[in-house]
């Protein structure tokens, strides 16, 4: 069984990463399936490798530049993954009328001007925003950020139907829908990381995070009827600019 849950997590970083896995772990669309409960610890790693290189770089270089290295390593970490299904969905969304049309132009690997517009203010925000934390807490705010994100991702996965019927998809290996039990375990991801952060920051950041997935839910199923791989990305960068946005409020900062 533990090799079992090894191969399954092994498969998460394989297929959400760029990262090298065993030579052991197999591949199918059935462990593909059950790995996605294992989305979030994908997430404390990626965002455990810019919290070392933030830490490395701070050492020096002022705070702005350890920010900008820590975000260049998570990008290559996941090799721009979850961005380009970023800018996938705004460009579909933002120059699409009705579902097919949406889901060709998310499909077309050309970048729009939405799809531009969205990186480049997602890339903006992230480094703004962590950039003006105080420089202790943007490693736990790295971990946190990217695990609390990909599980409001999962929550996608859980509750919404896959609305692309080619089986060419990137995310069509994920389109069965999670249990409560996996739902649970990918939870289990998130607590750890957050238990680390000021509870009322914590708070701040996790809401706001629901918030920004909620709202995305409700336009996928508007225009969509559902999700698509490329939804999973963009609700993943969405969630992580707003739960940054939850630690970096004003309000905050003179609270424990």
């Amino acid at each position: 069984m533990i090799r079992r849950e090894l191969e399954y997590f092994f498969g998460a970083i394989r297929f959400f990463t760029r990262l090298p896995v065993p030579g052991w772990v197999g591949h199918s669309a059935e462990a593909l399936n059950h790995s996605a409960r294992y989305f979030p610890a994908v997430g404390l790693l990626v965002g455990g490798i810019g919290a070392l290189i933030y830490l490395g770089a701070a050492l020096l270089w002022p705070q702005p530049v350890a920010v900008l290295l820590s975000m260049a390593a998570t990008i290559y970490a996941t090799g721009a993954f979850h961005e380009d299904g970023l800018s996938d969905t705004a460009d579909g969304l933002g120059g699409g009328w009705e579902k097919q049309r949406i889901l060709d132009i998310m499909k077309d690997s050309r970048v729009g001007s939405y799809g531009v517009v969205a990186l480049v203010l997602a890339l903006l925000g992230k480094f703004v925003l962590l950039s003006s934390l105080n420089p202790a807490l943007v490693p736990l705010a790295l971990l946190s950020g990217h695990a609390v994100s990909r599980f409001c991702a999962t929550v996608l996965l859980a509750t919404m139907d896959y609305v692309r019927d080619d089986q060419l998809s990137k995310a069509k290996p994920l389109a069965t829908r999670l249990s409560g039990g996996a739902l649970l375990v990918a939870l289990c991801f998130v607590i750890a990381p957050l238990a680390a952060l000021p509870l009322f920051k914590a708070l701040a950041g996790v809401t706001l995070a629901a918030l920004a997935t909620l709202w995305l839910a409700r336009k996928f199923q508007r225009w969509l009827g559902g999700y698509t791989g490329d939804c999973l990305g963009a609700t993943q960068q969405l969630a992580e600019i707003a739960f940054y946005l939850g630690l970096a409020a004003i309000w905050l900062v003179r609270l424990p």
